[in-house]
């Protein structure tokens, strides 16, 4: 993707299930469990480099030991610094204590972060808040061990002012307004009172304080728990929790929105936010991952019992199509097959764009992660190209000649690595004032990869704001001298914003909501653009289960291919002597690659929530209103 973009959070969760005695007779180290989840965590790097952090947990613990750790930064590069501390603690133990070295026992008893029990978190911060505070995972601790909750999550609310009011109702008093704090402060609620009423039954068992304890640790129903919290969730989450005494758990949204997957054999038990870490780190093949299913949560026990429960009645399968386009690695062995499809798809636009020419047409990608769909864009021209060259011999039939035969077969598509980001600059440009500029030297170019007068096909993931395109790669490009430069978008036109966990939530970013903007002033129907406001405004009061998303309206007196015509004019620098034109992929073509995550919101206005609709909404009056700040 071009045009920089927030990403998705990550998550991992890793339960050991043997001693830790176990791992260093097998693995050579008790720090079996720690090593795992650095691995984890750097295999989803892609999804969030803000910030990091990690927290363990150790099973049976006497009292006065420190049974738990967690560790977080929000450092440039945030997941080598926390294994950086933590592996300084654990060196600096061993080395002040040598006994350690050989004594597992005595390094769970000591040494912080060895537990059986480790949740790790990589984090894209969604509004700009990138200090240690808003660093996952978020500690509520109590004196009573099963009241320490430990909570990091891959999520956005939409409602988070409905859960918050819920707290006060309940008597507490929240310290900030945040989808993070009223999550883990609504779940924490629930989780103190179900311990208070089973340390009451307990009791009247006559069981004392002391043996209350244990009893409380084996009879708590963690998904009851979660039933009760999360009944008025409305947003996107795979949340994932540790509590005090050892049991664990990661919850999905009902829609699947957000993503989670899972693995157990008799060692370990691992979910995580993408398949191919867990396939990498543990060696494991595609089909021993399972999908955590939409409104169910995995729940782990501290006696390691695993089970999968339905904790809220799953609605349609919404699971967020821009995870296939672009968030989640394209290793997964789905996703990849997925991208090429994308790219298949988008060759008829480009053939009849190019009037067919594909001898004095270029093929390239932007940025690396578009090459996927790239792949999928030339095996389809070879394909059509095989067909023509077909057509041709057999027309001439016996006769052809070899130097006809040659001519034909030599023809096939010409592949170019025309732009290549200059990844240096991407961290120095921060100041607005000198960012344009810089901006436009984030790519260099393949000199001589393109001759005068070709046509340039550049495909990219998605084309969000446009704002890369036109300050630098449309500029540099257009040195090559080509005839026509056509970027194409693996993705359709971003027109909404996105709720649940991507930072995409001013509709006067996207370029495709500029363009139509514009075609309302050309068209002189600015008068539709503030009925629609006003049809917002009205709704501002109303419950959300009722609520019209009447920013469709902004869009619907347009075609995809006028506002896609609009969006290569706003974007042509001025100077530029190619013709650009912008293509776009459509919504039948993506469901069609990605048939299993039809979460397409972002396109299509069509949010899996009700809350999505106000949010769309108030992103609209914002943006009318002249207010620069996000709609939730």
């Amino acid at each position: 993707m071009s045009d920089a973009i927030k990403h998705e959070c990550g998550i991992s969760i890793i339960r050991l299930l043997k001693p830790l005695e176990y791992y260093k007779e097998k693995y050579g180290t008790a720090f079996y469990g720690v090593n795992k989840m650095y691995l984890m965590m750097e295999k989803q790097h892609n999804r969030g480099q803000d910030g990091a952090g990690f927290a363990s947990i150790k099973l049976d613990m006497n009292a006065g030991e420190r049974f738990m750790s967690r560790v977080r930064s929000s450092a440039q590069q945030p997941i080598q610094d926390i294994f950086a501390q933590i592996n300084e603690r654990i060196n600096t133990s061993l080395q002040e204590n040598p006994e350690y070295i050989d004594d597992v026992s005595l390094q769970k008893k000591h040494i912080p972060y060895i537990g059986e029990l480790l949740l790790g978190h990589v984090r894209y911060g969604t509004f700009g808040k990138n200090s240690i505070e808003s660093v996952h995972p978020f500690l509520r601790q109590n004196n009573w061990m099963h009241r320490n909750l430990i909570v990091a999550g891959n999520f956005n609310m939409t409602n988070v002012h409905e859960l918050f009011d819920n707290l006060v109702q309940l008597g507490q008093h929240p310290k900030e307004m945040a989808d993070t704090v009223t999550v883990m402060e609504k779940i924490g609620h629930f989780l103190d009172d179900e311990v208070a009423k089973l340390y009451k039954q307990i009791k009247k068992q006559g069981y004392n304080k002391l043996e209350a304890s244990p009893l409380i640790a084996e009879r708590l129903k963690v998904h009851k728990i979660l039933r009760r919290a999360a009944k008025n969730f409305d947003g996107g989450y795979a949340m994932a929790g540790l509590l005090g005494h050892g049991d664990a758990f990661v919850l999905r949204d009902p829609g699947g929105i957000r993503p989670a997957y899972y693995y157990k054999d008799d060692e370990i038990v691992v979910v995580a936010s993408e398949r191919p870490a867990i396939q990498t780190v543990f060696n494991v093949p595609f089909n021993k991952v399972e999908e955590l299913d939409p409104g169910h949560a995995i729940i782990i026990k501290k006696d390691g019992n695993t089970a999968i429960k339905e904790i809220l009645e799953p609605k349609e399968r919404k699971a967020c199509s821009f995870e296939r386009i672009y968030f989640s690695r394209g290793s997964d062995k789905e996703i990849y097959k997925e991208r090429k499809e994308l790219g298949k798809l988008l060759f008829p636009k480009i053939l009849s764009a190019i009037d067919n020419d594909i001898q004095n047409t270029v093929f390239s990608y932007i940025p690396n992660t578009a090459e996927t769909s790239f792949f999928g864009m030339v095996i389809e021209a070879q394909n059509y190209l095989n067909k023509k060259k077909e057509e041709q011999i057999l027309s001439i039939g016996s006769k052809i000649t070899s130097e006809e035969l040659h001519d034909i077969l030599k023809v096939r598509p010409r592949i170019e690595k025309v732009a290549i980001k200059d990844a240096k600059l991407r961290t120095f440009i921060t100041q607005d004032s000198s960012r344009d500029d810089l901006v436009a030297h984030v790519y260099d170019i393949s000199y001589g990869s393109v001759q005068k007068g070709d046509n340039l096909v550049i495909i990219d993931d998605s084309i969000v704001r446009g704002t890369t395109l036109k300050k630098s790669i449309l500029g540099i490009l257009d040195r090559l001298s080509p005839k026509k430069i056509i970027v194409v978008s693996s993705a359709p036109q971003i027109r909404y914003p996105d709720c649940y966990g991507i930072d995409m939530a001013k509709l006067e970013d996207f370029i495709a909501f500029r363009a139509a903007l514009q075609l309302h002033k050309d068209n002189g129907t600015m008068d539709v653009v503030e009925g629609i406001y006003k049809k917002c405004i009205a709704q501002v009061n109303t419950k959300d289960s009722e609520i019209i998303n009447y920013v469709k309206d902004f869009y619907a007196p347009f075609t995809a291919g006028q506002i896609s015509v609009k969006i290569g004019e706003l974007l042509s620098p001025k100077d530029i002597r190619a013709q650009v034109e912008i293509l776009y992929q459509n919504i039948e073509n993506l469901h069609q690659a990605c048939p299993k995550n039809l979460g397409d919101w972002y396109f299509t206005g069509d949010y899996p929530t009700a809350g999505g609709n106000r949010v769309v909404n108030r992103a609209f009056i914002n943006f009318f209103e002249g207010k620069n700040q996000r709609a939730y």
